[in-house]
């Protein structure tokens, strides 16, 4: 791990930069717990300072100096100090030698710690702060009792007191990516923020335990965390500090809340002393919130916990979960939730001797997507009663835990309990689950067929032509998954899962095919009945955000996707390490983020997806095929032929539907390459693919993207009787008039657009692409318009130039072939020229900077304007912006034209 870095903190370093820059003059102190960042944040303010306007003295008082009189202050002040002066007459002549030292400078004052200052030295730091030219600047622990003068120097107005907020999330994640040297997985990274509470001193302790457990895993680049816990003796002791020593009632309080929280307070108060619980609350180790109609307590701090229940006897922690269960279970466990709750409490105490509570509560966790103690308590109660539905259950749970084999196993095990209609469609189901998906044997569609052909009850023969839909579509059997899906939704008979799962099969093909006003009805149904299904097929939810996310990408909605990645589901799945759905969603949002321009953020959401579905092939290679894609618009042409090879090396058949992602990707991939007639070539025998399959949607896009390329002429598709063929513009012309939205008549105005040189139309487009937050494709078409414009010597030109710098200035690093195009070839000399007059340098100082005269830089000048197509001076930082994405800058622009 590298040296921890010092990342957010922007409001507070400008406020302590105004403090000492600012006409006012006032200092400012900053309080906090131990460990918040005091201390860094007051070395990094006063670290950016010049010394040669501040005389600047940092001082660190401490418990050794705090009984010496000046021993805090005793790194500023001179060794020696004159014999026979009186307390007041020290003071003074301290104050002078400081002022001296400054030789006129500003006096900046930094005192960490300022709590632990010794009594002259506080009376000091108080007169100095009294000074015209003197700013104090200090940090305080919260807690701690502060000298008089110290806090004098807030009530007489002479600093600001700021209490430091914890980090935030995003910060949190800053720092583990800077301290680790690559990213970190969401989950991984909210898990560690939420127990060090954004406090960076315990992120430090909790990254330096993980690293020493072996915890800590990096796959594609990504950090990932297991989640297991080895506490560190620095951490245990840090926390033990905080905890302090508690009285034997407190610490039965302490730790009731540490393995029942949330707790309700009635119930706490029943199995506590209600004086102790008042007396854990005041010592700040619990806090008691509101919830709706019930006041729940939790501890004050997540790792408390963590230390109370490393530190219980095994023995007292049983009895303590059993007495939890039983004062719950006594109350009734009326609150949603509090079945699982009484589930684990008597798993954790050895007390869990109903299968049917285990069973019930697997199911539970199951449905809200947390599949660790949902296999954990489908085992359990697999062990306690056995049977078909627990093993059902488990199975099913395994599957999602990347666990097949083993979920093949246990509904083996079962396989003689099989005796009716209705046990044998729900076994078949989820054994062709786990074999077609969770192992990828393609035989089982067939198999699954046969096997639900020999069923007689509708509604169980129901359920099978559901699962057997949905298996054909993603092996692109596509005639034969439509025809089972409506015959599902024909019979009255079939139960809503089996109902919603076909639904999603059709609103998954609608997509495809440009249906999205079909599909997305579908989904809002699907959504609807979503009580009813859940508990019965938790794992339809990925067939529906499959649907509804292909359905998104496909019409360009990125708000769409954005509410996708902020509901509860994206929640759950996150929080219960449901792989399937936060790697689908990663991939979702790293696909918005590429098309915003965001391209860092993309490839870096892309590598968390691979990382996160590294052990499950299911969608395995789609995050590869968006990370390739990421790679390749920022033109890193390896970067993206690596990730390429990878999505086909782990794309498994059983997912044959997502072929259009994968291969659009490897066009993407080429073209990065310099391979572009490869690409052109690649990409129209994909288009006559997806018109032979039926894909519009898909087919609007890999069109577009020849459009991208340069290549809206280009002929298309089948000879038609009299021997042409449809170009690519016309084609994207008869498309737009089948896929919904608005964004296939846009695609097809771009191609016209392009095709006819028309500049005009083409910032009309590139307009609209903007609005809908398309700004890689807004900023290739204003390209592609300043390029027609500017040949043509067109008046809106200049206007072109700023709107295509305006939209790259709003990106990251974009390399795609619509914008390489555009770049004009400038010699080193023009470059260097052009970069100064941007700057607003004039033709006299930079022939005096370059050693050229005046006439030899206005040439220069001139031949630069006719290459980017200006007609002075003043367009010239547009000119530059369009082709960089940079405003001028000797740093900035000339290192981007240089490349």
């Amino acid at each position: 791990m590298s040296r921890w870095c010092f990342v957010g903190r922007t409001d507070e370093l400008d406020r302590l930069r105004s403090a000492v820059e600012g006409v006012e003059g006032r200092g400012l102190f900053f309080s906090g717990t131990a460990g918040i960042g005091k201390s860094r944040l007051l070395r990094e303010g006063v670290a950016a300072l010049p010394a040669d306007r501040y005389a600047i003295w940092y001082v660190a008082a401490s418990t050794a100096t705090a009984a010496l009189p000046f021993g805090g202050l005793a790194q500023v002040l001179p060794a020696e100090q004159p014999q026979g002066l009186s307390p007041a007459g020290v003071l003074r002549w301290a104050v002078e030698v400081l002022q001296e030292q400054a030789a006129g400078r500003r006096v900046v004052l930094a005192i960490d710690d300022a709590h632990l200052l010794d009594p002259p030295s506080a009376a000091l730091v108080h007169l100095l702060a009294r000074q015209e030219n003197t700013v104090v600047l200090g940090t305080l622990r919260n807690g701690e009792q502060i000298p008089l003068p110290i806090r004098a120097l807030w009530t007489d107005d002479l600093v600001a007191h700021v209490e430091l907020a914890p980090l935030g999330a995003t910060e949190t994640t800053n720092l583990l990516a800077a301290i680790l040297d690559g990213p970190v997985d969401a989950c991984s990274a909210d898990r560690l923020s939420r127990l060090s509470a954004g406090n960076p001193l315990l992120l430090r302790e909790l990254v330096h335990a993980a690293a020493g457990g072996g915890e800590l895993d990096r796959r594609y680049g990504v950090w990932r965390w297991t989640g297991r816990l080895e506490l560190a003796p620095s951490l245990t002791d840090l926390i033990d500090t905080r905890i302090g020593r508690l009285e034997p009632g407190v610490r039965a309080v302490v730790e009731l809340v540490a393995f029942g929280e949330p707790l309700g307070l009635h119930l706490l108060n029943q199995a506590a002393d209600p004086v102790d619980v008042e007396l854990a609350e005041e010592r700040g180790l619990i806090s008691v919130v509101q919830d709706d109609r019930r006041c729940d307590v939790r501890l004050a701090h997540p790792l408390y916990g963590e230390v109370m229940r490393r530190h219980c006897p095994v023995s007292r922690t049983r009895r303590l979960r059993a007495r939890l269960a039983e004062l719950l279970e006594a109350v009734g466990a009326r609150r949603r939730g509090d079945l699982l709750r009484v589930a684990v409490w008597r798993l954790d105490s050895g007390t869990a001797q109903d299968g049917t509570l285990l069973r019930g509560a697997a199911a539970q966790a199951f449905a809200r997507y947390d599949v660790p103690l949902a296999t954990r308590l489908a085992r359990a109660a697999l062990d306690v009663d056995g049977g078909f539905d627990a093993a059902e259950l488990l199975a099913t749970i395994l599957m999602f835990a990347d666990q097949s084999d083993e979920a093949i196993r246990v509904l083996d095990a079962v396989a003689d309990e099989v005796t009716d209609d209705r046990r044998r469609s729900r076994w078949l189901t989820v054994r062709g689950m786990v074999s077609y998906w969770g192992l990828s044997r393609e035989s089982t569609v067939d198999e699954v067929a046969r096997a639900g052909a020999e069923l007689t009850d509708p509604g169980d023969q129901a359920r099978v032509r559901a699962f057997e839909a949905i298996m054909r579509l993603h092996r692109l059997d596509v005639t034969e998954a439509l025809r089972l899906s409506r015959s599902v939704l024909d019979r009255p008979a079939a139960g809503v899962a089996a109902r919603e799962l076909a639904r999603c099969t059709i609103a998954h093909l609608d997509a495809a095919r440009g249906r999205f006003r079909h599909s997305a009805t579908a989904i809002a149904r699907v959504q609807a009945e979503a009580p009813a299904w859940r508990a019965d097929m938790p794992y339809l939810q990925l067939a529906m955000d499959l649907a509804r996310g292909t359905r998104l990408a496909l019409s360009g909605d990125l708000a769409g996707i954005d509410a996708i990645a902020a509901d509860e589901f994206a929640d759950l799945a996150g929080a219960g390490d449901f792989r399937l759905g936060t790697g689908y969603l990663a991939i979702l949002q790293a696909y918005a983020a590429r098309l915003r321009g965001r391209s860092g953020e993309a490839l870096k959401t892309s590598l968390g997806a691979c990382a996160v579905l590294a052990t499950s092939r299911v969608y395995a290679g789609l995050a590869h095929a968006e990370r390739a894609q990421a790679a390749a618009w920022r033109g890193e042409a390896g970067a993206a032929a690596e990730a390429m090879a990878e999505a086909d090396r782990v794309h498994t058949p059983g997912m044959a539907v997502l072929y259009p992602w994968l291969e659009q990707a490897r066009g993407a991939v080429l073209a990065a390459g310099g391979d572009l007639p490869g690409a052109v070539k690649h990409l129209g025998d994909l288009a006559d693919r997806l018109r032979a399959d039926g894909f519009a949607a898909h087919e609007v896009l890999v069109l577009h993207d020849l459009v991208r390329f340069g290549w809206a002429d280009a002929p298309v598709g089948p000879t038609c009787t009299d021997g042409s063929r449809r170009t690519v513009a016309q084609r994207l012309t008869d498309l737009s008039e089948r896929v919904d939205g608005a964004l296939p008549p846009l695609i097809a105005r771009y191609a016209r657009g392009a095709v006819d040189d028309d500049g005009v139309d083409l910032l009309v487009v590139a307009d609209a692409f903007a609005e809908r937050g398309l700004t890689v494709w807004a900023s290739e078409a204003a390209a592609i318009a300043l390029r027609a414009l500017r040949r043509d010597r067109a008046a809106p030109a200049a206007a072109a130039h700023q709107r295509l710098g305006a939209l790259l200035g709003v990106c990251d690093q974009i390399r795609t072939p619509a914008l390489a195009a555009l770049r004009p070839t400038l010699t080193d000399r023009e470059r260097q020229i052009a970069v100064l007059a941007a700057d607003g340098v004039t033709s006299r100082v930079i022939a005096e900077r370059l050693f050229l005269s005046t006439r030899t830089v206005e040439n220069h000048l001139q031949r630069v304007y006719s290459k980017l197509g200006v007609t002075g001076r003043a367009e010239l930082p547009a000119a530059l912006r369009s082709i960089t994405g940079h405003d001028g800058g000797q740093s900035g622009v000339n290192s981007r034209l240089g490349s």
